[in-house]
């Protein structure tokens, strides 16, 4: 596999792989600063990706603009499904109401009952 790397591939490989190195020794640095507590940062380390990923979660509520596409979306992945499994449980209850009122389950068979 590492036979048919183009030499622009290499290089881009290689780029990424020190830039990762040059990150997780920044990491390593600032996570064994012995002093970081006194500084006032409260001994967290400051992640600038992790940051801006909580600002997009939580600004995207912001911008959120409700459209047929989100609708739709919204029917399809909460109304119906519960609206389908409403009518289902209330069919299987009412057969079950309506056989122990005719009489076809005894009192002692009944899974729920006070004694």
């Amino acid at each position: 596999m590492a036979d048919h790397i183009s030499l622009d591939q290499k290089k881009i490989l290689e780029q990424k792989a020190q830039r990762r190195a040059e990150l997780r020794n920044e990491f390593l640095k600032q996570q064994s600063n012995p002093y970081r507590h006194a500084q006032g940062s409260g001994g967290t380390i400051f992640d600038k990706g992790i940051q801006r990923y909580q600002a997009l979660k939580t600004l995207g509520y912001d911008h959120f603009k409700p459209t047929p596409k989100t609708a739709l979306n919204g029917l399809l992945i909460l109304v119906i499904p519960m609206v389908t499994f409403g009518y289902f449980l209330k069919k299987s209850r009412d057969a079950q109401e309506q056989m122990f009122r005719s009489g076809q389950v005894a009192y002692k068979d009944r899974k729920n009952k006070f004694i």
